[in-house]
This record gives structure tokens, C-alpha cells and sequence, in this order.
């Protein structure tokens, strides 16, 4: 019930940033893409009105869920259009782990190179100050860009949560029991030209585009694979 319960509070850190008064370029200035949506999203979906009790008893040990209306992040999306990025940071160079295109190989590219994903400090303090960080948990923060097509393939960890500031993200997931198939050096993308259609349905796996202002939970040790159909900012919060 601890746990659980840990696992609830820490929406509260997505939920601090209020509104700043500004107005964003359409997508924040960042690039739409083609990549298709699913055709029928199979996650669960709440709203700020789900009670700690009734997550607890469909949620947090048995699977994913998209929950709507708990996190205002206005005033974090004024600092990460592409336009206050750039300006900022555009000629950083970063290294970057390739798990989101090809598994293992690792690069040194500059912040807005292709298929870009990095772990950013700095600016994510800004989101979740230390006071806002919940006793007796080790979560680890990760804030992300990503191009139009990247991905991460199938892997699992513990339980977390992933928002979408900028863009659209499509997530692809099964429970702990249900290895899916696929190559470690393949991209997600390729993995959904290829391998995702010859899927029987009962074989397919839980799949949704999370859009901004929706926050994806998923429980510890469930496969998942994400797909950026635009270039896509986000966030993710890693509970183990």
C-alpha cells in the first residue's frame, strides 16, 4: 500500500508548473511528422477524478492508464519551444545512447541532430524543484527530444510515468507475462512495418498516442516501446 501510494504522489511533480502568460507557436515551432496513429487505442483513459482507492485497485500492480486533466504545464512549454531551446542550448554537442534508433551503439551528436534524445538537467530543475521531490523514493527524471519516426524499442523496467509536452507519442505495451517479438538492433518503426502487422489480434499488444496534457502510467516490469509520430518533448519519471 506504501508503494502504491508513492507511486500516486509522484503525479505531483508533473502537476507544478503552472501557466506563464505566454503564447506558444503552434507545437512549440517543432516539426509535425506522417508517422500514422493507431487505429483504436487500447488504454484505459482517466480523469483527475479517479480516487487513490480505485487506482490502487485497477492501476498501480495490473496495468496502464492515460489520465487527463492533472497537470498544467504551461509555463514549462514556454521554455521548451524549439525557438528557447535552440537559442539555448542548440550548439551544445551531447552524448547520446542510440536505444531509440539502433540498441547499443552510442554517439557524440550536436542537441538537435537527428532522432535526438538526451537526459537534460538544468532545465528539468526548473520543472521539479527539490522540494517537490517525495521522501522515501528514488525517481529518476528524465526529460527528452526526439525526431519524427525515433523511438525506443521493447523493453521494461519499473513502474513510471511519461508526458508529452510538445508533439505526439505512440506507445505499444505488454504485461510482464507476454515477451513480445522483436530484434533489440530494430527500430520501433521498423518493427511496425514489419512485424506488427503479421500480429494475430489476440497477439497484439496495448498500444495509445499520448498527446500533451496526458500523462502515461505503466506498472513495474510491463514491456513497452514508444514511436514519436511528430518531433516530440517529453518527460518521464522512472520509479525503479
Amino acid at each position: 500500500m506504501a508503494a502504491a501510494r508513492r507511486l500516486l504522489s509522484l503525479l505531483l511533480p508533473l502537476a507544478w508548473a503552472r501557466p506563464g502568460g505566454c503564447s506558444d507557436p503552434p507545437g512549440g515551432g517543432w516539426l509535425a511528422g506522417t508517422v500514422p496513429e493507431e487505429e483504436r487505442c487500447t488504454v484505459e483513459r482517466a480523469d483527475a477524478s479517479l480516487t487513490y482507492s480505485l487506482f490502487l485497485q485497477r492501476f498501480a500492480f495490473s496495468r496502464p492508464v492515460i489520465l487527463r486533466g492533472v497537470t498544467d504545464n504551461s509555463a514549462f512549454r514556454a521554455l521548451c519551444t524549439r525557438e528557447k531551446l535552440l537559442a539555448a542550448f542548440g550548439a551544445r554537442p551531447v552524448r547520446l545512447s542510440t536505444a531509440n534508433t539502433y540498441s547499443y551503439r552510442k554517439d557524440t551528436l550536436y542537441f538537435f541532430g537527428d532522432n535526438n534524445f538526451t537526459e537534460w538537467g538544468p532545465l528539468f530543475q526548473q520543472y521539479v524543484p527539490p522540494p517537490f521531490r517525495i521522501p522515501g523514493t528514488s525517481p529518476a527524471y528524465s526529460f527528452g527530444i526526439a525526431g519524427s519516426g525515433s523511438g525506443v524499442p521493447f523493453h521494461w523496467h519499473g513502474p513510471g510515468y511519461s508526458e508529452v509536452i510538445f508533439g505526439r507519442k505512440r506507445w505499444f505495451l505488454y504485461p510482464p507475462d507476454k515477451t513480445p517479438h522483436f530484434h533489440p538492433n530494430e527500430t520501433t518503426l521498423a518493427w511496425l512495418h514489419h512485424t506488427y502487422p503479421r500480429l494475430p489480434p489476440a497477439e497484439r499488444p496495448l498500444e495509445c498516442t499520448l498527446r500533451p496534457g496526458e500523462v502515461l502510467y505503466f506498472p513495474d516490469r510491463w514491456w513497452h516501446a514508444t514511436l514519436n509520430l511528430d518531433t516530440s518533448v517529453f518527460i518521464s519519471t522512472f520509479l525503479g
